[in-house]
């Protein structure tokens, strides 16, 4: 392509004796006999240098050469001019002519100019280069830049969490030797349960972790909404049983199918479905909890709601449920799962939102496309991979 040339001049004989000292030089010529000719050429192969006459009838080199770096502003156009037509070849280099030369033409000269203009396209070839790399080396150093950030983020927050955890399982462990020590059947339940609760609470902590952690690409797959919906809502029937809470499901039985990866998807609504499990069995002073599954769709979207009449959360505490290892529970939570969900859904291009009133409730909705754009797919691989 480099070695590429596109000749132009209305003289049969000129044309010949150039096209010969060019194929010598190393070119692969075409040829054209007038500025319309060569324009269509042009336009057809896109040749990285172009060599033209100034005079020709019809459309002259100077029209040829503003058409062509219309069209392409890279290529390099070396003009042709006779002795007396010095001025329009100086008018050639203000329409951006890389040089002119004149007749009759020295091959030696000739030779030189093209080799000036092929300097420029090695030059302008090696700065895009160059830019790119750059682009791609400051992209890089952002992506990396971030990703650190996150890390010690997500480092420090690990070691506040860890810390909390370990600080109740240390007072656990007083309540149980002390009451050991003092034979005291009371404190040593006391203490126990103390400890059970720390240990399921770093077991879950341990998993989300590791959930949250692990690398790997999304499966994507078409499910049916509803089946999944009923799926979710069997695995959280037995602990809404324990709880002595009404679960009121509202399914749209029309609705359709939607693309996700179905294990992740499930995590992220069964952690929602869970924690308003949680916040109506913290409502101590709540007779009638209650708990409504909803299911429904628009054009583009599957939505689901999940609203229960537990405890609520004021606007401050709203702001901070999906940072991780902030847990609106209190000492009951690990702070992971609502953030893990939102991680999720943002990785299917879908948006949880949630309106809240402290001693009223919490409304979740969870909005995730049907169809899932190729764009989302290679952005949520990068999350997964980030």
């Amino acid at each position: 392509m480099e070695n590429e040339i596109l000749l132009v001049d209305d003289e049969k004989d000129i044309r010949e004796i150039l096209c010969l000292a060019l194929v010598d030089m190393g070119y692969t010529v075409r040829q054209a006999e007038n500025g319309v000719e060569a324009l269509r050429i042009f336009k057809e192969t896109q040749p990285p240098l172009v060599l033209t006459d100034i005079k020709m009838p019809g459309m002259d080199g100077i029209e040829l050469l503003q058409k062509i770096k219309r069209e392409n502003p890279e290529v390099e156009v070396v003009m042709i001019t006779g002795h007396g037509d010095m001025d329009l070849a100086i008018k050639s280099l203000k329409f951006e002519a890389t040089d002119f030369i004149t007749k009759p033409i020295n091959v030696d000269a000739l030779e030189i100019s093209l080799q000036r203009a092929q300097d420029k396209i090695l030059i302008r070839k090696q700065l895009k280069e160059y830019t790119e790399s750059l682009e791609r080396l400051i992209q890089e150093k952002t992506e990396l830049q971030d990703h650190l950030s996150s890390l010690g983020l997500m480092i420090s927050s690990i070691s506040h969490g860890i810390k909390g955890l370990l600080t109740g399982l240390d007072g656990g462990m007083y309540l149980l030797d002390s009451g050991l020590a003092q034979k005291d059947q009371g404190r040593i339940n006391e203490g126990w349960d103390a400890v059970k609760q720390m240990v399921k609470r770093i077991r879950k902590m341990v998993l989300d972790i590791l959930f949250y952690a692990k690398e790997r690409d999304l499966k994507w797959e078409r499910i049916n909404a509803l089946s999944f919906a009923e799926e979710i809502a069997r695995v959280l029937e037995p602990k809404l049983a324990d709880h002595d809470i009404e679960f009121d499901k509202k399914f749209d039985r029309k609705i359709g199918e939607f693309e996700v990866d179905a294990g992740y998807i499930h995590s992220a609504l069964f952690n929602i479905l869970d924690n308003a499990v949680d916040a109506c069995a913290l409502d101590k002073k709540n007779k009638a909890p209650k708990i409504s599954f909803c299911v429904g769709q628009d054009e583009d979207y599957i939505d689901f709601e999940v609203i229960d009449n537990g405890i609520g959360m004021d606007p401050e505490t709203q702001a901070k449920i999906f940072t991780p290892f902030f847990s609106a529970k209190g000492e009951k939570g690990t702070g992971l799962g609502l953030f893990i969900a939102n991680k999720i859904t943002e990785q299917h291009g879908g948006h949880i939102s949630v309106k809240s009133t402290l001693g009223k409730g919490t409304r979740f909705r969870i909005r995730i496309p049907k169809i899932m754009p190729q764009a989302v797919k290679r952005k949520s691989k990068k999350m997964a991979h980030g």
